[in-house]
């Protein structure tokens, strides 16, 4: 979707609506899988003494994560000179894009970039970058919240070194300018690729900005304190559910969380279904002692209070945009 966003010129909204759709189903028959695997009736039971009291705070939790994010996607935008929207458009536009969630490696929020022509006026090439950098931000984040329990759970240091080996190369050639430069020439002398010259040269300056140190540590900085805001609600859920709160399960909750979260990213699934799942109620089965059921309705609940109630938040403000998002350029004047 990436490529097919900076390389056409107009998203229909039947296309996106297709690969939603698809998404939707592929959640929808791990929801199913979830629930058989658990087993209904100890689903039923342990939701039947869940606190729910503590559901205000799980969503809040995942909202101030949602809040945070935006701060660092708006900040992003003003880094590669986007200012001709307000607050309320940009957040509209990062909110939608959470609707587009359940495609192939969150790939469909690539279309963020074209709400971003559609509604500012400003080249697919120079903001697609900044979706890249959310997505590798979180990613470093989600690795720093996971490197404790790295240390102390051995056997996930492989997928650890890989996943790190491979954003800090992508990190570092990026700041290696006349490196990265000389490639972009080589790149352009190819006859297929010289058109898209300009393009390029547009993508490669908006990711050698948001990429430097300072951005950089800004960003991961927010991205740690709004995903361990999503580890404190996955505690809160398991202790909803009945376990003892203590400082060790906090730790376990927020590890657990992280490197599921990592597993399902790099699975490239439509966001991480049925990798990420699987992870959650594995690892809830081995590193915390939980029974089958238990631990898939630990899974179930974190998962529709972080996901789905993103994707949900998603569709309502794609619906409530959807002339903006989609209609022809002019909405905004074609600035």
């Amino acid at each position: 979707m990436a490529t097919g966003v900076a390389n056409r010129g107009r998203v229909t909204d039947k296309e996106m609506g297709r690969r939603l759709l698809l998404g939707l189903f592929f959640g929808f028959v791990v929801v199913l899988g979830l629930l058989f695997y658990a087993d209904l009736s100890a689903v039923r039971h342990a939701l039947g003494r869940f606190t729910w009291a503590y559901l205000p705070l799980i969503l809040g939790l995942t909202a101030m994560n949602y809040l945070l994010r935006f701060v660092k996607w708006h900040y992003y935008l003003r880094l590669v000179g986007v200012r001709a929207l307000s607050w309320r458009e940009s957040l509209a536009i990062f909110l939608a894009g959470f609707s587009m969630t359940p495609t192939p490696a969150k790939a469909g929020e690539a279309v963020k970039a074209y709400w971003l022509k559609q509604m500012a006026g400003t080249p697919v090439a120079r903001t697609l970058p900044v979706v890249m950098a959310e997505r590798l931000s979180d990613g470093l984040a989600m690795l720093l919240l996971a490197s404790a329990g790295i240390l102390a759970y051995p056997a996930y240091r492989p997928l650890f070194a890989v996943v790190l080996g491979v954003l800090g190369a992508g990190i570092l050639l990026v700041q290696a300018r006349p490196l990265a430069l000389r490639l972009l020439m080589l790149l352009e002398r190819l006859p297929l690729v010289a058109r898209f010259g300009h393009s390029l040269r547009a993508f490669y300056e908006s990711c050698f900005r948001l990429l430097r140190l300072r951005p950089l540590l800004l960003a991961v900085g927010l991205g740690t304190i709004s995903w361990a805001g999503e580890g404190v609600a996955f505690y809160l859920v398991l202790v909803g559910l009945g376990l003892s709160a203590s400082p060790t399960l906090l730790f376990q909750a927020i590890f657990i969380l992280a490197f599921s979260t990592i597993i399902g990213a790099v699975s490239t699934l439509p966001g991480g279904l049925g990798a990420a799942e699987v992870s959650l109620g594995a690892m809830l089965q081995l590193l915390v002692g939980l029974e089958r059921g238990l631990a898939g309705t630990a899974t179930l609940m974190i998962r529709l209070g972080t996901l789905w109630f993103g994707v949900l938040l998603g569709l309502l403000v794609l619906a409530r945009y959807h002339r903006q998002l989609f209609g022809a350029r002019g909405v905004r004047g074609g600035r």
